[in-house]
C-alpha cells in the first residue's frame, strides 16, 4: 500500500477526485427567459434539479465584462494590497479560510454586503472602479432575480405574481450578499496523481431564496445529482446559473432534492455570485 502525503500547505484543504470528462453533465436545464413557456420551464427545473441555466436573460455582456476586468485587476494586485481589504469578518477579502466554521479551500474572494441595489457602506469595495462595476452588476442581477422569482410564482399559480420577488427587491430590506471568487493555480498539485484535485469551494447548499452564478468559462463547478454522483457543469459565459436556495426549496419545492455544489481547482478561474434571501 502506498500512502500519499499531502504538501504541508494543503493539510487543511480536502483533496478531490474530479469527475472524468465523460461525467460532464449536459442535462442541466437551460431556460430561455424570452420563450412563451418560460415560467413553466423555470418551475420544472426547480422541481427536478434545483439548478438551471438561463439564456436570453437581458443582462448586457458589457456589465459582466466590466466586472470581470476589475476583479482580475484586484486579484492581480499585491498580497499586501489585497490584505488591506480584509480579513473577511464576514465581509471583505479572504484567502483559503471560508467563513467562520473553519472551512478551507484553494480560493481567494471578496464577500460584500448589499443594501437594496448597491453595496453597503459597511463593506466598501477596494476601489471606486470595482465598486461601480459591482453596483452595475448587482443592479442587473436584481432585475434577473426578480424575473426568475416572478416566473416561479406564475408557474405555481401564486398571486400576486411579485409575491416572491418582493422578498428580494421590494421595499422591505432583505439579506443580500455579493461574492466574487478567484481560484488561482495550485502548483502544489504537481506532485499529486493526475486524477487528484483540490477543493476550491467545498460542498454546500445556499440558505437564501436563490443564488445567481456566473463564471469566466473555466470548468470546475460541480453539482451532486439525486443519486449522490458528482458531475461537472459545462461552463457557459453567455448564461447565468440559478441555484434554488434552501429557503425557496423548503417552502416552495419541498419534494425537490436540495442542490449541493462545490468547485475543484486545477485551472485558474473567476466566479461571481449574488445571493438573495
Amino acid at each position: 500500500m502506498v500512502v500519499l502525503a499531502k504538501p504541508a500547505a494543503l493539510e487543511q484543504i480536502t483533496l478531490l477526485r474530479p469527475p472524468e470528462p465523460w461525467e460532464s453533465f449536459s442535462g442541466v436545464p437551460a431556460v430561455d427567459l424570452s420563450g412563451p413557456d418560460a415560467a413553466a420551464d423555470v418551475v420544472r427545473a426547480c422541481e427536478r434539479f434545483g439548478f438551471f441555466s438561463v439564456v436570453n436573460h437581458g443582462v448586457p455582456a458589457g456589465v459582466v465584462d466590466r466586472l470581470e476586468a476589475e476583479a482580475v485587476r484586484f486579484f492581480a494586485s499585491s498580497q499586501a494590497e489585497k490584505d488591506a481589504s480584509g480579513p473577511a469578518d464576514p465581509f471583505g477579502y479572504g484567502s483559503k479560510r471560508i467563513g467562520r466554521n473553519g472551512d478551507m479551500g484553494w480560493v481567494e474572494y471578496l464577500l460584500l454586503a448589499i443594501e437594496r441595489d448597491t453595496l453597503s457602506k459597511a463593506s466598501p469595495a477596494p476601489s471606486t472602479a470595482l465598486r461601480d462595476a459591482i453596483n452595475a452588476y448587482v443592479g442587473a442581477m436584481r432585475g434577473l432575480a426578480r424575473t426568475v422569482l416572478e416566473m416561479v410564482a406564475e408557474g405555481l399559480g401564486v398571486s400576486p405574481r411579485g409575491a416572491l420577488a418582493d422578498m428580494v427587491t421590494g421595499d422591505v430590506a432583505s439579506d443580500q450578499v455579493f461574492r466574487v471568487n478567484h481560484y488561482p493555480p495550485c502548483p502544489l498539485l504537481q506532485g499529486l496523481p493526475p486524477n487528484c484535485s483540490v477543493t476550491g469551494f467545498g460542498e454546500h447548499t445556499d440558505p437564501q431564496l436563490v443564488s445567481i452564478l456566473h463564471s469566466n468559462g473555466t470548468p470546475g463547478l460541480q453539482v451532486a445529482l439525486h443519486d449522490g454522483r458528482w458531475v461537472s457543469v459545462p461552463p457557459n459565459r453567455d448564461a447565468f446559473f440559478v441555484n434554488v436556495g434552501d429557503s425557496l426549496q423548503v417552502h416552495t419545492f419541498p419534494q425537490a432534492h436540495p442542490m449541493h455544489r462545490r468547485t475543484d481547482r486545477r485551472r485558474p478561474a473567476y466566479g461571481g455570485s449574488r445571493n438573495n434571501n
